[in-house]
């Protein structure tokens, strides 16, 4: 058992495939573009309102970095190939 846990270690930190790269590399890049966040209001059953939020900025967004870039790099590391697509092709890419 004691042989089989760093074993188990290392097979977690191997490269992913290249579509779940491209997937984690696509949001990570979205967030280059520009911050990111949700506002949530309501109110309870005893009358009481609340109201929260979050907001995410990155260090890629705030040194002003390319998200082709970022995405290029991320899948690079991750994978240790070229994406198969660009970070542009994406459909649901909303600046």
């Amino acid at each position: 058992m004691r042989r089989l846990i760093p074993l188990l270690l290392l097979a977690a930190c191997g490269p992913i495939s290249l579509p779940d790269a491209e997937r984690q590399c696509f949001d990570r890049a979205r967030q280059a573009e520009a911050p990111r966040g949700e506002v949530g209001l309501g109110a309870s059953t005893d009358g009481g309102a609340y109201a929260r939020g979050e907001i995410t900025i990155t260090s890629d967004f705030l040194r002003g970095a390319d998200p082709e870039t970022v995405y290029n790099t991320c899948v690079v590391r991750k994978t240790g190939q070229n994406p198969a697509r660009s970070y542009s092709s994406f459909p649901d890419r909303r600046g």
